[in-house]
Order: structure tokens, then C-alpha cells, then sequence
């Protein structure tokens, strides 16, 4: 009996349910409606803005693509503006003196190298006496930090820290919508972080009338998190002397530490590449003489 009545039971339930939603939406249409006719606005979603404000430009680095490889002297000149503006604030506590001097990257001599680890004061120690002390940097010691710990850090920079730029080039890019990311997979686009970082130095403007930025705060068309960023301006024209004649602009120092921190995030690019191009070329052979003797060994018999 249970089983009869089961059915009609729920088949009126949902009757009941739907003439109750359709009800529901002829009441706000009809509230609308009136609302029009009194001549009173229909409430509008507000927009959501997205951010960065400017996109990052796809900038022609030279590491890009599936040959690409870095740039010495563009390496090399990185480093400079990251010592001479960057280090006063930013830690690279991933990155050894040593570094410096590996293949594939700025390629310093081991005398500059340790020339350079040699214009720094470390901390080592305890001594005999158990005292802490400072002597002049080595090959493997790490970049040292400017502050000595993060609090010290938040309480010199208006109560935030400045981040670790050792990995900055990997953990900071923009979304590509589709199609681009999948168009990202066969082109083999990894230069999402250069070129946010490269946008986000570069991106310093006055804000436009009608925005107000906040105390400590400085408006920026390139920073992925708001329209103004706590960091202020750190480049200007002339700022570091090159000695090669590259152009000191903002946009050429921008361009050379955003390729200098791409290099500090992934040190064996170069190498990464040249395995993989031979990888596949091992591959196509491989695969050729596979097809080969599969032709000798079968083409005469019947199957």
C-alpha cells in the first residue's frame, strides 16, 4: 500500500515546491515592475575590481622559450641594482656567494666572487669564549640578511616586513585567462613572474582624481593585491651607474633585476633546457629505430 502511494505523494510534493518558487519570482517581478513605474532605479550588482590595474606586458626576455638562456651581462647588472637598492630592504637567504660564480648564470670569477662575499661582515661563531662575532663574508656563506629577524624587519618598514626575494621571480605572477594558459603549455610561458615584477616597478603613478590612497601607501597600476602598495618608488633614473652602456632608465634597471631574480629562482635554467633538447632528440631517435626494426623483423611475415 506504502508503495501506491509513495509516488503521488512525492510528485505532488515537487508540484507544491515549484508552484511556490514560481510565486516567489512573480512577487519580484512584480516589485520591480512597480519600482520602475515609480520611477525608482533597480538596485545594480556593484563591480568587483580586478586587479593589477595594468596587465603585464610579455616582455622579450632572452631566457624565454624553449632555447632561451640568460643574459651575463643583463645578470650581472641585475645583481648590481639588487645590492645597491634592493639589499637595503630585501633578504636573499637562498642565494650563496658561491652562486655568483656557478655556470649559467652571472658569471662572476671565483676571485670576484669571493672579492664580493669579502665586502660583507657574517656572524659566526661562538669562539672559544662562547661569543658571537662578525668576520668577512666566504664563498659559502648566504647573502646576508639586512635585518636580524622578521620583527626587526616589520618595525623599520611602517609594521610589514619586506619579503624574501630569493624565490620572488616563481611566487608572483598574474592569472592568464583562457585561452592563454593553455596556449601557455605548448609555447612553454614561464616568465609570468619577471614580467609581474618587471610591471610592478615600473608602475609607480600619481592616482588618478577621485582615488585616495592611503597614509604609508603608494599608488601603483602594476601591484596584484589593491591599487596602492606600501613599498614607495625604489628607482629613478640614473640611480645605478652602469659601466657596460646599458641605459639607466627605470624601466632598464627594472628589466635587469626582475631577469637577475628569475636567475636567483631557478639557477640551472640553461641546463634545464639543454637536457630537455636532448632528451627529445634521444626520443626521435629512439622511436626511429624502434619503427626500424620493427619493419625489418615483421615486413615478411604475414599477419
Amino acid at each position: 500500500m506504502m508503495k501506491m502511494i509513495s509516488a503521488p505523494f512525492a510528485r505532488t510534493r515537487l508540484g507544491l515546491a515549484l508552484g511556490a518558487s514560481l510565486l516567489a519570482a512573480a512577487c519580484l517581478a512584480g516589485t520591480v515592475s512597480a519600482n520602475a513605474a515609480e520611477g525608482e532605479p533597480a538596485p545594480a550588482a556593484e563591480a568587483v575590481p580586478t586587479y593589477p590595474i595594468r596587465h603585464p606586458h610579455m616582455e622579450p626576455w632572452s631566457f624565454a622559450g624553449i632555447f632561451g638562456k640568460y643574459d651575463t651581462a643583463q645578470l650581472q647588472r641585475g645583481y648590481q641594482v639588487y645590492k645597491e637598492v634592493c639589499a637595503s630592504c630585501h633578504s636573499m637567504n637562498f642565494l650563496h656567494f658561491r652562486n655568483l660564480a656557478d655556470e649559467g648564470g652571472p658569471h662572476f670569477t671565483e676571485a670576484q666572487a669571493k672579492a664580493v662575499a669579502a665586502g660583507y661582515q657574517v656572524q659566526d661563531g661562538p669562539n672559544d669564549a662562547g661569543d658571537m662575532f662578525e668576520r668577512p663574508g666566504r664563498l659559502s656563506d648566504r647573502f646576508p640578511a639586512p635585518f636580524p629577524n622578521p620583527e626587526a624587519a616589520a618595525a623599520a618598514n611602517n609594521g610589514k616586513a619586506p619579503p624574501d626575494l630569493s624565490l620572488m621571480a616563481k611566487a608572483r605572477a598574474v592569472h592568464r585567462g583562457f585561452p592563454w594558459f593553455v596556449l601557455d603549455v605548448f609555447t612553454q610561458y614561464q616568465e609570468g613572474g619577471p614580467d609581474y615584477i618587471h610591471n610592478l616597478l615600473t608602475g609607480y603613478k600619481e592616482p588618478p582624481p577621485g582615488v585616495t590612497v592611503g597614509p604609508g601607501l603608494h599608488y601603483n597600476v602594476g601591484f596584484n593585491a589593491g591599487p596602492a602598495i606600501a613599498m614607495p618608488p625604489p628607482l629613478s633614473d640614473g640611480q645605478v651607474t652602469y659601466t657596460d652602456g646599458a641605459p639607466q632608465t627605470v624601466d632598464q634597471y627594472a628589466r635587469d633585476v626582475s631577469a637577475f631574480l628569475m636567475w636567483a629562482a631557478e639557477p640551472h635554467l640553461d641546463a634545464r633546457k639543454r637536457t630537455g633538447f636532448q632528451v627529445i632528440i634521444f626520443v626521435l631517435v629512439f622511436a626511429g629505430l624502434l619503427y626500424a626494426t620493427k619493419r625489418k623483423i615483421w615486413s615478411k611475415i604475414a599477419h
